[in-house]
Order: structure tokens, then C-alpha cells, then sequence
């Protein structure tokens, strides 16, 4: 497998997350959740974006509901071509796009309102550097005018690599976020 072909590369990370057993997916998502509270506080995020997650990423779904007693999150509503976060509100979530749960909320949150986004993927690098699901719908949003909030990625130890190709659109990550 050569390091740039994104498509193997994708398809040997995601054969190492299915490997995982439940129950060291559960410890490392909790280790993982505990390691971005941490960051989120030190920080003073009063605006979070977190994310609904799919079944081979970081169950972090205790997180958001932890976090959304004391902090206004927010959750991505893929629509066509583009996401947008909308608050979260346990009472307005549906089913959508990927058999996501996303909100349903009417107004989307402005980029620039966002202190802090937790980011999930298939491959993240040391440096910072993330390779999504190949769709671009975290790398288009973060790359909105106005839209400055720290960017914590998030995944397995199974997913890092020292170097990750990268391309001129890829936004990296500020941190990542291991277990």
C-alpha cells in the first residue's frame, strides 16, 4: 500500500477499527471523551460543535449530553452538498443523511459562533494532519470565512500515523485526541 493512495489507506485504517473489540472501543471512547472535556475546559468553549457518531467512530454521544447541561452544543445536519450545525436539542433529532442522527434545528449556528469543534476520522497524523470519509464536508465547513474555533480531532490509536498526505484544501487539526 502506498501512503498516497487514500482509498487503501482508508480501507487498511477502517479493517484495524473493526478489529478493536467492544470493549476497547467503550474504554478508548471514554478516554477519549474524558481528554476533550479536559480540553473543552481549559479552554473555556462556550460553544461546542461535537458530532453524532457512526459506528466505527469514537461513541462519544455521553459527551454531548454531559456537555449540553453547561455549554450550547451544536451537531452537523449534512444538507446536499454542505453541513451546517444546528443547536442540540434532545427533543428535534432525526435520522438523516448516512443514517446519522442530526438535528432539526431551523436556524443554522454561524461559523464564528463556534469556540471549539470536535472532529471525527478515518486517518489522523502526529502533525495534526486528518483524513476524512472523502466527501470534504469537515474540511468545506471549517474552511468557511469567520470560522476560527480550535479543531480537535478525535479517533482511535489504531487510526494515527506519523505522516498523512495532504492536500491544499485538508484543514488540520489544532490537537488530536487519542485512546
Amino acid at each position: 500500500m502506498e501512503l498516497f493512495d487514500k482509498k487503501a489507506l482508508r480501507r487498511a485504517v477502517r479493517a484495524r477499527v473493526a478489529a478493536l473489540g467492544a470493549d476497547e472501543k467503550e474504554r478508548c471512547s471514554a478516554a477519549i471523551a474524558a481528554k476533550v472535556e479536559e480540553l473543552l475546559s481549559a479552554c473555556g468553549a462556550r460553544v461546542v460543535a461535537l458530532f453524532s457518531p457512526l459506528p466505527d467512530e469514537p461513541q462519544l454521544w455521553p459527551l454531548v449530553e454531559r456537555l449540553a447541561v453547561g455549554v450550547k452544543v451544536v451537531l452537523p445536519r449534512v444538507e446536499g452538498d454542505v453541513m451546517n450545525f444546528y443547536e442540540y436539542d434532545p427533543a428535534a433529532m432525526a435520522v438523516g443523511s448516512f443514517c446519522i442522527n442530526e438535528p432539526q434545528g431551523v436556524v443554522p449556528v454561524e461559523p464564528c459562533a463556534i469556540d471549539a469543534m470536535v472532529v471525527p476520522g478515518v486517518v489522523f497524523s502526529d502533525s495534526g494532519a486528518r483524513m476524512g470519509r472523502g466527501k470534504g464536508y469537515y474540511d468545506k465547513y471549517m474552511s468557511r470565512p469567520g470560522f476560527v474555533a480550535r479543531k480537535i480531532g478525535v479517533c482511535y490509536k489504531v487510526q494515527m500515523m506519523s505522516e498523512l498526505p495532504a492536500e491544499e484544501h485538508d484543514v488540520p487539526m489544532d490537537t488530536v485526541v487519542c485512546g
